[in-house]
């Protein structure tokens, strides 16, 4: 016998009723009931990069769509967590409330904060004194940082880090420097001959100035590679498109007649 669909008048409490029954063992859903925080923690982080993407290509419809499939994930891990008793939906959502006002004492208090820079360092002071308060001892300057961060974001986060206490580059001319240094010892290390670890080690050392560069330029490295990647997509299927035209295929036209075709794209405006 089908469920009965729920009709709760908040689409909330009707997104939470549809996901219980989702995870009824008598009439639910296998692939819902198989799921554990593990499973679904990549779902999450896949969810958040399609809002990012929706959010760069200017398509607020997608936008929506994408913001309910990454509420479903808090609506997911938060259902899991109360079949186990650990905590439910509205937990979820007080913790959050209470966090914003803790944490915005210029806003629910009587402290000031006429800038960006300045509300965020009174952000980043309470997130210090709440770990404290947890007995957490790790003073450096670098604490608190998740290690399930891409190592890009937790690049950049790192470097914010160290600049907030003044190790930092004072503009972005000594960081193209410092990057054309460490192209330098990629290409000693590759004619030396000197493979992984060193190599690695070097290039991981070019990548990260480079995340340096973009937060200098004040460019997210994350949305600046998603460009190129988006870039380069457009031009190979279009360099796929004029090799078929020609009655071949790209796969047997050599490197400069690739390039050609990649010229060409690029003459397109891809």
């Amino acid at each position: 016998m089908p469920a009965p669909i729920p009709s709760h008048a908040d689409p909330v409490e009707r997104l939470r009723a549809i996901m219980a029954l989702l995870r009824n063992p008598e009439g639910g859903c296998p692939w819902d009931l198989k799921q554990d925080f593990r499973s679904i923690a990549a779902c999450t982080i896949e969810e958040a990069y399609e809002v990012a993407d929706a959010i760069d290509r200017g398509d607020f419809d997608e936008l929506r769509d994408e913001l309910g499939d990454l509420l479903l994930q808090v609506v997911f891990h938060a259902r899991m967590a109360e079949e186990e008793g650990r905590f439910a939906f509205a937990d979820v959502a007080e913790s959050i409330c209470d966090k914003l006002i803790r944490r915005h004492p210029h806003v629910f208090g009587d402290a000031t904060a006429d800038e960006a820079d300045a509300a965020l360092a009174q952000w980043e002071a309470q997130k210090r004194a709440e770990r404290a308060a947890r007995g957490e001892t790790d003073t450096s300057a670098l604490a608190g940082l998740t290690r399930g961060l891409p190592e890009w974001a937790r690049a950049q986060k790192l470097q914010k880090k160290g600049a907030a206490v003044g190790f930092d580059w004072p503009d972005a001319t000594p960081v193209i420097a410092k990057l054309h240094e460490e192209l330098e010892e990629v290409r000693l290390e590759l004619e030396n001959g000197r493979g992984h670890p060193a190599l690695e080690a070097e290039i991981g050392d070019v990548l990260f100035v480079a995340i340096n560069l973009a937060r200098k330029a004040k460019v997210d490295p994350g949305a600046a590679l998603r460009q190129a990647n988006l870039k380069y997509e457009r031009r190979f299927r279009r360099m796929e498109a004029l090799a078929a035209e020609r009655g071949g295929t790209l796969a047997k036209l050599d490197l400069a007649s690739q390039e050609s075709l990649w010229n060409a794209a690029k003459a397109e405006g891809l």
